[in-house]
């Protein structure tokens, strides 16, 4: 090798590594400036590409080490080697003075030498790049080799308002949407149990002393139908009543008499009633039919007995509606309403759902558990649903009337005040307090402080926030070193 080429080689070596050692000292500049090209991947041919916009000309001649080669028809390929187009033209080489300039030009180094920068501002003074309470009123570095960041005139005229650079919200993953007007629907969810609906039980009792001679093969637990005999009975008043209603039949003929409005007195079934005007022939032993379907709930009779008036012999409930009674939390009773959609679910009966309605809230909040109780009404027709099941009840609950409304995460809850960060475009945002009401499908009522159609910041929004508490402490801190 000529000491020429060996000359060259080493020069280039050096050039080199003078530029990586430059480019690792000034890493926070080179973040701040975009690069014109970036290897994102690779070519047809194997070859590095960039698919970033070509780099623009620079004033002067290009000087400097090819650092890449671009496409020569301005697409956006690019290569680290000398290479071809799909055309046969030559890819143009791309100087290191072409992609981006070390240095500040002469006109801009003047400027911020006077205290301006590139948009004619002055700076007013150089604050820490990490947040921290430290200004400068000269450029500066911090113990991480990071340069302080300017602060112009003009940039703090508004105090309620903060500036963030694009590349920073790009970075940070800032994102706004519209507040809306609309009504909140939320699910409040409450635990419940199954009971028997209070109207649909029936007793089987006798408004006079009677014998039991039979009970028919019921016991608890049964499900009888509606005139299905349960027992046979003989009372002495009932039987006098039959023969007064024979007395009268057979001196008149007439369907209504006395006697008969003694028996439908007595509680007499009316199929025992139509059995003696048929056969006009008193009967001694009664038989006593289920006045409803239902389920036997109680039987407190055997052959034998004998039945004071008014004893209760059967107990009956119709299980085909029954009541889901749910504790709702104190908290919650204000989004509860008589009519509003339920959706109830037994954890013994898994995969089912049952729909009804809430048909009362009880007027008493228990003073244990700060709960009261909401009835809603199931249709049960094939009689899955036994008393005392618990359930897990939903029930949708409306504000009623459209209001402003914010997704929940736009809104910082620091516990003594709400702030919503409103985008006010430009990179420029502003923090608001508002009062906020209920909450609901994801979104929560805005009271005031917001208007409908105002942009707020629904992600990254608790960075913003800290970044106006700074330049609120900022604005403190400077105020008190101007203080004389």
């Amino acid at each position: 090798m000529s000491r020429s080429a060996w000359i060259a080689g080493a020069l280039a070596a050096i050039a080199t590594g003078a530029g990586g050692y430059w480019a690792g000292q000034h890493a926070d500049t080179l973040a701040k400036r975009p690069l014109r090209a970036i290897a994102r991947g690779l070519g047809a041919a194997g070859d590095p590409v960039v698919t970033t916009a070509p780099p623009a000309q620079s004033a002067g001649r290009p000087s400097g080490p090819v650092i890449y080669y671009r496409h020569p028809d301005g697409t956006p390929a690019y290569s680290l080697e000398p290479k071809r187009s799909e055309s046969g033209k030559d890819f143009v080489a791309v100087r290191a003075s072409e992609d981006l300039s070390f240095d500040e030009p002469p006109a801009q180094s003047a400027a911020l030498a006077a205290g301006g920068n590139e948009r004619g501002k002055r700076v007013r003074f150089y604050r820490n790049p990490m947040g921290l309470l430290d200004t400068s009123p000269t450029p500066k570095k911090d113990a991480m080799g990071m340069d302080y960041i300017p602060v112009y005139d003009g940039d703090d005229q508004d105090a309620t308002t903060i500036t963030l650079a694009p590349g920073r919200l790009q970075r940070t993953g800032v994102r706004s949407e519209p507040a809306i007007r609309r009504a909140i629907v939320r699910q409040v969810r409450a635990p419940g149990a199954v009971q028997i609906d209070e109207r649909r039980i029936t007793v089987v009792a006798t408004r006079s002393d009677a014998f039991i001679d039979k009970v028919a093969d019921v016991t608890t637990g049964d499900r009888v139908k509606k005139g299905e005999p349960l027992m046979r009975l003989y009372s002495a008043e009932i039987a006098a009543a039959g023969a007064q209603y024979l007395t009268d039949l057979s001196a008149g003929g007439r369907t209504l008499s006395g006697g008969r409005q003694r028996l439908e007195n007595l509680g007499v079934p009316a199929d025992v009633i139509v059995n003696i005007e048929k056969t006009r022939q008193p009967s001694l032993s009664i038989p006593w039919s289920a006045p409803r379907d239902g389920v036997v709930l109680e039987r407190n009779v055997v052959e034998g007995m004998k039945a004071t008036a008014g004893d209760v012999l059967f107990r009956l409930a119709d299980l085909s509606t029954v009541w889901v009674v749910a504790d709702i939390n104190e908290n919650d009773l204000a989004a509860v309403r008589v009519g509003a959609p339920a959706t109830v679910r037994i954890r013994s009966l898994p995969g089912r759902t049952f729909e009804g309605q809430v048909a009362l809230l009880y007027p008493q909040i228990a003073k244990e558990t700060r709960t009261t109780r909401a009835r809603i009404e199931i249709a049960n027709p094939d009689g899955v649903l036994l008393p005392d099941m618990y359930a897990e009840v939903a029930i949708a609950s409306s504000a009623g009337a459209p209001v402003i409304a914010v997704p929940d995460s736009a809104v910082i809850d620091s516990g003594d005040r709400r702030v919503v960060i409103v985008d006010r475009g430009d990179g420029r945002f502003e923090p608001r307090e508002v009062d906020t009401g209920v909450r609901g499908g994801g979104l929560t009522e805005v009271r005031n402080g917001v208007e409908a159609g105002d942009k707020v910041v629904v992600s990254a929004n608790f960075l913003i926030d800290a970044e106006s508490n700074l330049k609120a402490a900022l604005r403190g801190l400077a105020n008190a070193e101007q203080a004389p």
